[in-house]
């Protein structure tokens, strides 16, 4: 490769790293569930990723685990079918917990914290679209591409919860950022773009999502 060429390839490596940053953190998504004598040690993994500026912990309690005996008192249908929709695209056969999906690229045990880290230093994200958050809405600057846009609340306490039957039974497990509500705002396409939506409920986060179709990589990420 010529100097020019080493050169160019710097450059956007480094324009790439500047994308996942505070302004863009890098998402790291935990499948768990109350029900999964597993997952106590993931839960552990993200609440310690929970106050990085660099990362945006979310925590999705699925629904699948229900029959052990202990109905998790989190868990939604959507964040399921959410974590079906990574499977093929990671090369999973199917769902299991607790599994962590990092920017939508890569994924790993939940438990096993070095490689969470490791992935997360990985990430080299392209340059996506802008985004401006608001209490009422998000505007999403233009940009090359396509993708859908989600709507994510999220509570960032630590929620503890005494758990009765099933493969926990006895614990009590601590939580943070838990996923309460997850919704398709609708799709980007590639201009500047606004989508509404409203004001979250006493004590929930907001955060937005750009993605490149159902289980694709994270294109943008902001908070507020």
């Amino acid at each position: 490769m010529t100097r020019l060429g080493i050169f160019i390839s710097a450059l956007f490596l480094a324009t790439a790293a500047r994308a996942a940053g505070p302004d863009s953190p890098v998402v790291v998504e935990l499948f768990t569930s109350q029900g999964c004598s597993s997952c106590p040690p993931a839960n552990a993994t993200l609440r310690a990723l929970a106050d990085r500026p660099d990362v945006l912990a979310l925590s999705f309690d699925v629904t699948y685990w229900d029959y052990l005996g202990w109905k998790d008192t989190f868990d939604r249908p959507e964040y399921t079918e959410r974590q079906r929709d990574y499977e093929p695209r990671l090369g999973e056969h199917g769902p299991f917990t607790p599994q962590v999906v990092v920017d939508g690229r890569a994924d790993a045990v939940g438990d096993d914290k070095a490689e969470v880290e490791r992935m997360i230093a990985d990430v080299r994200r392209p340059p996506g679209p802008s985004l401006s958050l608001r209490g009422d809405g998000v505007d999403v600057g233009a940009g090359g591409g396509t993708g859908e846009v989600w709507l994510v609340r999220y509570d960032p306490r630590t929620l503890s919860t005494p758990i009765a039957r099933g493969e926990n039974s006895g614990a009590t497990l601590e939580q943070r950022n838990v996923v309460r509500a997850l919704t398709l705002l609708g799709e980007w396409k590639g201009g500047a773009m606004h989508f509404a939506f409203a004001p979250a409920q006493a004590g929930l986060r907001t955060a937005v999502l750009v993605q490149w179709g159902r289980g694709g990589p994270i294109l943008a990420a902001a908070r507020d």
